[in-house]
């Protein structure tokens, strides 16, 4: 399937990734920003189509989004699949440490989330098939490059995953807003698997059923939640704390 990619950042980690998913590229007639011309040498350097478009065209091209005067099309990458879970499981060389989203439909969020699972070197970030944003351009705008790191599967059955995670002993902690137990009073150093939720609804209640423990992050101020993605990064980088990455 053919995509589109925009933005300096994330059309760059496409090419760095592998340059060959590129079919054609379209750029601004005029921008004076250095980074994007050091791009379009790169991109002329592999020998890739490039199409010079004005501005207008471009915000059409990418729906009104921010776009910074690039927009490639390319192959979609290969998304891992459920029957690829165990084996993925098998081959992790590190203690694993997985990110699941419960109905985050928001791709600004999905891609912030990536963003902070590949900051904190996660393993693999997975998401339901159903009410869950799927992977275009925006979230690889938010990513900034990460949807090119970081595997991401979408399944079909999310209880099903839970529970071959936990034959695979991986624990699973769910974050709700309600638990008389902090993140930072839990020990996090096992195989785990962080399920973080929207920031509305929460992870469902047959969700929070599959979850070994159910933990909360302290809050001292008048917010009663936080944003999907940064949750996300508190939750993993306590993890790595724990775990003596820092030493």
């Amino acid at each position: 399937m053919i995509e589109l990619v925009y933005g300096i950042h994330a059309v760059k980690s496409v090419l760095d990734d592998n340059s060959k998913r590129i079919l054609s590229v379209y750029i601004t007639q005029k921008s004076k920003d250095l980074r994007l011309k050091s791009l379009i040498d790169q991109l002329k350097q592999c020998k890739i189509g490039i199409k010079k478009c004005d501005r207008q065209q471009l915000d059409i091209k990418a729906q009104g989004a921010v776009h910074q005067g690039i927009i490639a099309e390319i192959v979609q990458k290969y998304c891992m699949k459920e029957n690829d879970l165990s084996n993925f499981l098998i081959q992790c060389k590190t203690t694993p440490l997985l990110v699941i989203l419960d109905g985050i439909t928001d791709p600004r969020n999905l891609g912030a989330c990536l963003r902070s699972a590949d900051a904190a070197g996660a393993h693999i970030v997975i998401a339901p098939r159903n009410r869950s944003a799927r992977l275009n351009g925006t979230v690889r705008k938010v990513a900034s490059g990460s949807v090119e790191h970081i595997p991401f599967m979408q399944v079909t059955n999310l209880i099903r995953t839970l529970q071959l995670l936990q034959k695979h002993n991986i624990w699973i902690v769910g974050t709700i807003t309600q638990s008389k137990r902090f993140i930072f009073n839990t020990k996090l150093i096992k195989p785990l698997a962080f399920v973080m939720g929207s920031e509305g609804n929460g992870i469902r209640r047959l969700t929070q059923k599959y979850c070994d423990e159910l933990i909360t992050i302290p809050m001292l101020g008048a917010a009663t939640s936080l944003n999907v993605s940064v949750a996300t990064g508190i939750c993993l980088f306590e993890a790595l704390r724990q775990r003596g990455k820092y030493k």
